[in-house]
């Protein structure tokens, strides 16, 4: 079914405008001139780890270790991860690099 393009542009338009609204929500409930609130800091330290850990968890949900390949891909794709970012301490390398490197074992050695 083929969507016409006025309402393509409508529904682009609803997601720009309340991407924009989410931007702009937290200069708007905690303004220059306002200290920001002691939850709101300890929310901005956890949360990064803790939505890292919900990713792991779902990336790692379906993988059987009793049926070929046992995980293995995952597995070092996993190790690979940890790695470079000992390594190179930079998130979005290791998370980049594990990525491509887990494609390549899915695609060309599993």
């Amino acid at each position: 079914m083929r969507i016409p393009d006025s309402q393509a542009l409508i529904m682009i338009f609803i997601m720009a405008a309340i991407t924009f609204f989410i931007r702009v929500l937290p200069f708007l409930l905690f303004p220059g001139n306002k200290k920001t609130p002691a939850y709101i800091l300890y929310l901005g330290k956890v949360l990064p780890y803790a939505i890292i850990g919900m990713l792991v968890v779902y990336c790692l949900k379906d993988v059987s270790p009793l049926t070929a390949p046992f995980g293995l891909p995952e597995l070092l794709a996993a190790v690979a991860i940890v790695a470079v970012h000992l390594w190179k301490r930079n998130t979005l390398l290791s998370i980049g690099g594990g990525t491509l490197f887990y494609m390549f074992l899915v695609q060309c050695v599993f």
